[in-house]
């Protein structure tokens, strides 16, 4: 099994646990490797320690965003206009009582 250098955003997943993980950040000047679990839980690993991990290298999980209660609305842009797909909705039968600048003769 080839060694896996610890790169930033890229999942792995742990043989010996079965945890499924993402490498948040990498300080050269520390030798330090820190990683996010899939349940959210941060833990730290210096060098020598993440070398000995038995890991390959994952897609990440579709369902990533689960602990952290974020769903597909929560990466829309609140600036962009809403085109709701189905105009017919109660309040377009109602019709006002008067209409600026159209005068009943």
């Amino acid at each position: 099994m080839k060694l896996l250098g610890p790169a930033v955003g890229a999942w792995y997943k742990d043989l010996q646990t079965g945890a499924t993980f993402e490498v948040v950040a990498w300080d050269p000047e520390n030798l330090t490797v820190e990683t996010q679990h899939i349940d959210g839980e941060v833990s730290e690993y210096d060098l020598d320690s993440w070398r000995e991990l038995l890991l390959v290298s994952v897609e990440e999980p579709e369902d990533w965003r689960n602990p952290y209660e974020l769903d597909g609305e929560d990466f829309t842009d609140p600036d962009l206009p809403f085109h709701p797909e189905d105009w017919s909705g109660p309040l377009n039968n109602i019709e006002p009582e008067f209409m600026n600048g159209v005068e009943d003769f």
